[in-house]
């Protein structure tokens, strides 16, 4: 039995998960860093927790959420959600630009919203920059003071408000990729081609039609796929590198593919909603569950877990986008806020449909949470992974207690949720962020603040803030 005296925390009797294998080993955390991974370490003088029958997981890595803050903490903000972030099982998020006021088109709106995360969340952290038309000078700047990337939309983003953000028409995505391209970072696309979207609302509104099935007809597949093929074409001519946001079907997914094996560097991440809920969820539960890309039917998701499975998504992430209750009453589907609040449930959601349900096995679902978004952000030498000299960010989970989610159990501000009612078969019992307990079930955050920022001046060169 080997000693760990020098060990600040050993985590026992757990089973860890790798990209490689599931085993029973025991760790051992030193200044936030995994020192040590080995069988029965002997704990003495070190702090102890008893993971036995508990699976421990690398903490998820959320590469997309909408926190809201600064300007609209009434819907959200960086202490809210990252607790939320934290119960279930998350260690690090990046913070999209829009949904904030002003949005994150300016370093100086960027360096507000620092100012606001700082000593507030319960995880590491890093900023999206903004591409929106009018701002292209600014893109420069604020690759320079370390953006982890850029997003913009093709279609509406739905955002009435005269400063808020707005869609990239094609003259300036395609100028907006030259020059992310030229500062090395990846440009996030949200992926539906307005055009089509326009006229398929005005159709239905003409006709009178506002319901779920009404909403959803109007950004079918067709609209996502000309999107990422237009913008796919943007990307070869320019070398600008992309990650696709919230892709919804397996088209889609399919020109990704293609794109990649052709030389193009891109990625793409789906949902939990788009994987556990369908377009007759919405039909049943309303607004709540009101998102865009829409939620599909069975049959598309059958081939997204299909595909999943096969390899071609690169990461899982939540696009936890909250707003006020109110904001998800009405029966004009049009008019209502579209997102889903689910920041939460997404290791939990991945665990019991996935793992549990489907048997996708624990190293797939390690990589597409954690691993695989850390290797895409250059984060992969910190994060990400259950490996020596990472940093520990875990998740301690029981695949064998079965709970039923109340409103009541959120942590984010406004407890509304398509996930509430649902029976889960796991349940995240303690969050660890480089070794501290951020989460831990009974007494849920005994260590506010602890998060950090990290930034990324240029590829491979990760700044974390201390």
């Amino acid at each position: 039995m080997k000693s760990a005296t020098s060990h600040d925390l050993v985590i026992t009797g757990g089973t860890i998960v790798t990209e490689a294998a599931v085993e029973r080993k025991d760790i051992g955390i030193r200044n936030g860093l995994i020192a040590e991974i080995a069988d029965n370490m002997d704990p003495s003088g070190a702090q102890i927790i008893d993971a036995h029958g508990l699976t421990v997981m690398p903490g998820v890595i959320d590469t997309h959420v909408h926190f809201n803050e600064p300007g609209l903490e009434s819907w959200e903000g960086f202490q809210t959600g990252s607790a939320a972030l934290a119960t279930g099982g998350g260690t690090c998020f990046l913070d999209m630009p829009l949904n904030a006021v002003p949005p994150t088109i300016t370093v100086r709106a960027l360096q507000q919203k620092r100012d606001r995360a700082a000593g507030k969340t319960y995880a590491d952290y890093g900023f999206w920059g903004g591409l929106m038309p009018g701002y292209l000078k600014e893109l420069p700047l604020l690759a320079d003071a370390g953006v982890i990337g850029f997003k913009a939309f093709m279609s509406s983003p739905g955002d009435k408000d005269k400063d808020g953000f707005r869609r990239s028409d094609d003259e300036t995505l395609r100028e907006g990729m030259r020059m992310i391209a030229e500062t090395g970072k990846l440009l996030a696309l949200h992926a539906e081609h307005e055009p089509t979207i326009a006229r398929l609302t005005r159709e239905a509104r003409r006709l009178g039609r506002f319901d779920p099935a009404s909403y959803t007809a109007s950004r079918p597949i067709e609209a996502e796929v000309e999107a990422v093929e237009t913008a796919l074409r943007y990307a070869a001519e320019s070398g600008c590198r992309l990650h696709f946001v919230h892709i919804s079907s397996e088209s889609a997914a399919k020109r990704i593919r293609e794109a990649r094996l052709a030389g193009v560097d891109v990625t793409l991440e789906t949902c939990p909603h788009y994987l556990c809920l369908t377009d007759n969820d919405f039909a049943v539960m309303g607004a709540v569950a009101k998102c865009a890309p829409p939620l599909r039917n069975a049959e598309e998701q059958g081939k997204l877990w299909d595909r999943l499975q096969g390899g071609w998504f690169d990461f899982l992430s939540s696009d936890h986008s909250p707003c006020p209750a109110g904001m998800k009453t009405g029966d004009d589907m049009f008019e209502t806020w579209g997102g889903i609040a689910g920041v939460q449930s997404t290791l939990e959601l991945m665990l019991d449909e996935g793992y549990l349900k489907r048997g996708v096995p624990l190293p797939l679902l390690a990589r597409l949470l954690s691993g695989a978004p850390a290797e895409r952000f250059g984060l992969d030498r910190a994060k990400g992974r259950i490996a020596l000299n990472c940093d520990a960010d875990l998740a301690l989970v029981d695949l064998n207690a079965p709970y039923t989610l109340k409103a009541s159990d959120l942590y984010q501000k406004h407890r509304h949720s398509p996930y509430i009612g649902r029976s889960f078969g796991c349940k995240v019992k303690m969050t660890l962020l480089r070794g501290q307990l951020t989460y831990s079930e009974g007494s849920p955050f005994p260590n506010r603040g602890t998060g950090r920022e990290f930034s990324i001046v240029c590829p491979g060169e990760v700044n974390i803030s201390s």
